[in-house]
């Protein structure tokens, strides 16, 4: 049998898998796959961190923005803590009092115009019909 040609990049990317193990290992440990490696090293090249051949160095970047994610979340959530601490409940009760009053105004609104909304409308629109014949004719 004859063996199938690879791409020209994907024989360049097993040469620099060959020369990078800990790839492989994180395959192997399911932290990765090789659609994903492939992808990263065909955008961002082989001087990318995350391919050093110091396979803390790349986990050490990620634990760096995940603890800057922890903090962003963490001050974000202290903000909104203060933020609820500092609102009046009497004006905040009064913003949910009209929040209220205009979503049974627009459900009013909207129960007008749907055809569903109950007999009194069917009666209504039943009375004002026109006869189906283009002259109306009555019986003495």
């Amino acid at each position: 049998m004859s063996e199938k040609q690879l791409h020209p990049s994907v024989q360049q990317f097993k040469d620099f898998v060959k020369t990078q193990p800990h790839l492989i290992q994180e395959v192997r440990r399911g932290d990765t796959t090789w659609q994903r490696l492939f992808e990263d090293w065909y955008l961002l090249g082989e001087e990318d961190t995350r391919f050093s051949s110091n396979p803390s160095a790349g986990q050490e970047a990620g634990k760096q923005e995940e603890a800057s994610t922890d903090s962003n979340k963490s001050l974000w959530m202290s903000t909104v803590m203060n933020s609820l601490k500092n609102m009046d409940q009497n004006q905040v009760q009064g913003y949910i009092t009209n929040i209220s009053q205009a979503l049974g105004t627009i459900q009013g609104v909207i129960s007008q115009f749907s055809p569903s909304s109950g007999g009194s409308q069917n009666a209504s629109t039943k009375a004002t019909q026109q006869p189906t014949g283009p002259f109306s004719f009555r019986k003495d």
